[in-house]
């Protein structure tokens, strides 16, 4: 089953389509996702052409997954992801996280053992808070064939931004907080939740 080119409105006039993309198309497009990711995390450019050769690498893995948000002349927005597995680096940084906040075997396979992984989502600066990553994390984690979904984001002093707020909205609950990965000095905040996923529009607050 594939799940429909959904349709929204910005600002009343800018019809954006959101759809998934398969392998190819996301490889082809690779550049100029990584442009939208390097204005939005506000990157040196510098990093661009590792990013571009990271995520095609990251189409090979399992369970790949890409959703893109477009309006009629332009890509403004992006998720991808794909299930975890011992073999990336990403899972490899979780575990070691996890069993240094005191998590023991059982515990972390509990939470390691069955993940999908969303390893970016970002809209263009500009056009962000207006429901397109809300969108974008739906259609991304419609269908996912996992237990949980996790995901790392920068820690924000009191989860001041448009990230947290997005993640809360959907029920995200915290899994490591202040975790630094291997080179970088940033401290990171590692969320999941549960799938399927539960719909903001049907969360209760708790």
């Amino acid at each position: 089953m594939v799940a429909p080119t959904r349709k929204l409105w910005f600002d009343g006039d800018v019809n954006i389509s959101i759809r998934r993309i398969s392998g190819p198309e996301f490889s082809i497009a690779a550049p100029r996702l990584v442009d939208i990711y390097i204005a939005a995390m506000g990157y040196s450019p510098s990093v661009r052409n590792q990013r571009i050769r990271a995520w095609r690498e990251d189409t090979r893995l399992p369970g790949f997954t890409a959703i893109v948000a477009a309006t009629h002349n332009d890509v403004i927005g992006l998720a991808y992801g794909f299930l975890g597995t011992r073999e990336t680096w990403w899972d490899r940084q979780l575990r070691k996280g996890l069993q240094a906040d005191g998590h023991d075997d059982e515990a972390i396979r509990d939470i390691a053992g069955d993940y999908f992984e969303i390893a970016e989502i970002h809209v263009r600066p500009g056009l962000q808070g207006a429901g397109v990553g809300r969108r974008l994390l739906t259609d991304l984690l419609w269908n996912a064939p996992a237990r949980i979904a996790l995901l790392s984001t920068p820690e924000i002093p009191g989860e001041d931004n448009n990230a947290f707020g997005l993640y809360r909205s959907f029920g995200f609950h915290d899994v490591l907080r202040h975790f630094h990965f291997d080179g970088d000095t940033r401290p990171f905040a590692v969320l999941g939740v549960p799938l399927p996923l539960e719909h903001p529009s049907s969360r209760r607050d708790r």
